[in-house]
């Protein structure tokens, strides 16, 4: 899977894609394959427009002396140009959060890469900015909780998805943020409606969301002492199916603890390059910067805040160093290279792996960056190219294709594996609703077809760290406890105490972390070694 960034990147890596588009009733139909910053009170102001049509053809202009309609008596002509309606406050914001959630519930799109490129384009200042990634994210992450209580205030809840969505951003701003006033949301949601232009149902959004501003604190939810799976369903806002899988794989409690986490303060995890800084030399770096910074769980990561266009950052640009999160450090530092070592990275795109691998190795020995598709190869030898890294050798291969001629040439693999994703739903809200029963199924074959193809690269004694960035057993443990039934020359090996005990202390058959216990992404890595024979 692709490096665990806070509202980063898509959680795809090369497996099979499930999506999820919006129908007429406001649900989904699949279709194969947080900021937790509170912002300002945005959208106070009462919309007021100035503008009124003039006269066509030869009618008289009007001679009255009716004030604002350019000013003296007898002065107003049927040519005028209307006065342009002021701007609306927060109205900015909501227009690209709200083109967001169409991206996303109508035409399949990634959150975090839609957001991120209307970001980069938008020209919003920064506090327009952080409104639309909350409104964009929140009305994602709570889409099944919002229907649930549109449908109680709506005279005809088969609306058209246009409109669905538009209801959708006000409620999200009416039923979950306390410091947006209800008037700012319903009225920025009717100019919204104008803008896309169902003038005509302007009035029905404002009345529905006004009815809902009335009824909030009647609206009802399923009982969870009689309907457990659905209440949990509607209050957490994941699928049903989800809901039972979870509770399976992991009880009640703990099943309630991952879907109700969510990050209190949002920040991204940086780390120096290894090749060109220690770490007293990156942290003298970050003391140069405007952002906050403080140390991570994991060694040479740094959580940093108030950041703007790091991408942009010369520092960054100049390969000084990576954001990549803890959890994905974490299963290099399970692979633990040593120098002049050859090594298989199996599923590599983007590549902060491979380069955080090849650092690790001093700049010696080799990586083989293997990727798919040729344009997600471009990406890892970006990557290598910023770093100044010349030991990185990325190839376009699919991994699932087993080579004769690579056996036992390898010291270790990593196969950080297309997987549904599960473990970073906390930032990526969509994930939940492009999963199903049938894709999981999909990338479990996938999976254990991968293990063996790469399984014979590695020589005796060498290593294969398998991960995900899933909490999904069918994923995880159990398709590891599969692998070492087919494959009894492998058998699990411990974790180099590099990574920190306060997770080691959870290794058993692979390493589980879960976002709610351990703060980080939700990654399952697990080390296992070819026996000698």
């Amino acid at each position: 899977m692709s490096d665990d960034i806070k509202r980063g990147d898509h959680p795809a890596n090369g497996g099979a894609k499930t999506g999820f588009r919006g129908n007429n009733n406001g649900k989904f139909a699949r279709n194969d394959h947080k900021s937790g910053v509170k912002v300002d009170n945005r959208g106070e102001k009462k919309p007021f427009s100035s503008e009124r049509k003039g006269f066509g053809g030869d009618r008289k202009p009007y001679q009255g002396n009716k004030p604002g309609f350019g000013g003296k008596p007898g002065n107003f002509r049927g040519d005028r140009k209307p006065k342009a309606a002021p701007p609306v406050e927060g109205l900015a914001a909501r227009r690209m959060a709200l083109s967001v959630i169409r991206e996303v519930t109508e035409n399949d799109a990634y959150a975090s890469l839609s957001l991120n490129d209307k970001l980069v384009k938008s020209g919003l200042n920064p506090a327009d900015r952080r409104l639309a990634a909350r409104l964009a994210y929140d009305t994602i992450e709570h889409l099944l909780t919002i229907d649930h209580a549109l449908t109680q205030v709506m005279a005809k809840p088969d609306t058209d998805i246009k409109l669905r969505n538009i209801l959708r951003l006000g409620a999200c701003q009416i039923l979950l943020e306390d410091r947006i006033p209800e008037s700012a949301a319903t009225n920025t949601c009717v100019e919204l409606c104008k803008e896309l232009g169902m003038e005509g149902l302007a009035g029905v959004c404002n009345g529905i969301l006004r009815n809902l501003i009335r009824k909030k604190d009647e609206l009802t939810w399923p009982d969870e002492a009689a309907e457990p799976v659905r209440a949990l369903s509607v209050k957490h806002s994941v699928p049903e199916w989800l809901v039972e899988k979870l509770i399976a794989d992991w009880g009640k409690d703990e099943a309630v603890a991952l879907m109700s986490h969510s990050e209190p303060e949002t920040y991204i995890t940086v780390r120096p390059n290894m090749t060109e800084l220690d770490d007293e030399a990156f942290e003298a770096l970050l003391n140069k910067k405007v952002w906050e910074h403080e140390k991570g769980s994991v060694p040479h990561s740094w959580h940093i805040r108030g950041m703007a266009d790091i991408g942009q950052d010369a520092d960054f640009l100049g390969g000084k160093f990576s954001i990549q999160g803890e959890s994905s450090m974490m299963a290099c530092m399970a692979v633990n290279p040593k120098r002049g070592a050859q090594l298989l990275d199996a599923c590599a795109a983007p590549g902060g792996k491979t380069c955080l691998l090849a650092e690790m190795m001093g700049g010696t020995g080799r990586v083989q960056a293997w990727e798919m598709h040729e344009h997600r190869t471009a990406l890892i030898t970006a990557q290598a190219k910023r770093l100044h890294l010349e030991n990185i050798r990325p190839m376009t291969r699919d991994a699932s294709k087993h080579r004769d001629d690579l056996d036992m040439t390898m010291d270790a693999v990593l196969l950080d594996a297309p997987c549904s994703g599960l473990g970073v739903m906390a930032d990526k809200p969509d994930v939940k609703y492009r999963v199903t029963p049938e894709s999981v199924k999909e990338l479990t074959a996938i999976q254990a077809s991968l293990l063996d193809a790469v399984a014979p690269y590695v020589k005796e004694g060498g290593t294969l760290v398998y991960s995900t960035c899933s909490v999904l057993k069918d994923e995880n443990v159990n398709q590891v406890e599969a692998f070492l039934a087919r494959h009894p020359e492998y058998e699990i090996d411990k974790l180099p105490e590099s990574i920190p005990e306060q997770f080691r202390q959870h290794y058993a058959t692979g390493l589980q972390l879960m976002p709610h216990r351990d703060h980080v992404g939700g990654f399952y890595i697990c080390r296992m070694r070819r026996k000698r024979l």
